[in-house]
């Protein structure tokens, strides 16, 4: 389990094949990297393989099929949750639902305004969370499979959201309520 809150942004220095090399600086709070756990990779939760000198990671035929990290070149990480921690962002599990798009981004005095468009609209309700290579964001703005995101400095200073060009792939996760609520009516509409 993540919260969306990115604590790191690495540069991916291999990708070969199903494996995949990240080269990153800790925040001084961390603690060492252990083989075996787990860390949300632009929103992708994958095992830690190998964390030295970088970081790697084996990436499925699923994980290259169903997210951008088969062409990406700057990840975000964060590190699962620990029991305790605070929650400042919203529930993420790291399973990427599919890859959306940058449409467009305007600069405004606070913040910058980016429009998305994703696979899958009807997961998505306005003032909602939705995470974005990771991120945790509101939804502002939605009509259909496109909506907004007011993302502040902080942000995109500390994450990979600042280098994004228009057409530009993006990790999604839907918030799991809306999915959970989905297959629940399907299942009873079934039986």
């Amino acid at each position: 389990m993540f919260t969306g809150l990115i604590q790191a942004v690495g540069e991916v220095v291999k990708l070969e094949g199903g494996w995949l090399e990240v080269a990153y600086t800790a925040p001084g709070d961390w603690e060492p990297v252990q083989v075996g756990e787990s860390i949300a990779i632009s929103g992708a939760c994958l095992t830690v393989v190998t964390s030295d000198p970088f970081l790697g990671f084996d990436l499925s035929e699923e994980t290259l099929k169903k997210t951008s990290l088969g062409t990406a070149q700057t990840v975000n990480l964060e590190r699962a949750l620990r029991v305790g921690d605070r929650l400042g962002g919203h529930l993420v599990q790291g399973h990427v639902d599919g890859v959306g798009r940058l449409v467009s981004h305007q600069e405004t005095d606070q913040a910058t305004v980016m429009r998305f468009e994703v696979p899958e609209g009807r997961y998505l309700i306005e003032k909602g969370s939705v995470a974005l290579e990771g991120v945790s964001l509101t939804v502002v703005d939605l009509d259909r499979n496109q909506f907004d995101v007011w993302v502040i400095p902080h942000t995109l200073a500390h994450t990979n959201l600042g280098k994004l060009k228009v057409g530009d792939p993006v990790n999604v996760e839907y918030d799991q309520v809306a999915k959970y609520l989905e297959r629940l009516t399907r299942f009873d509409e079934r039986a």
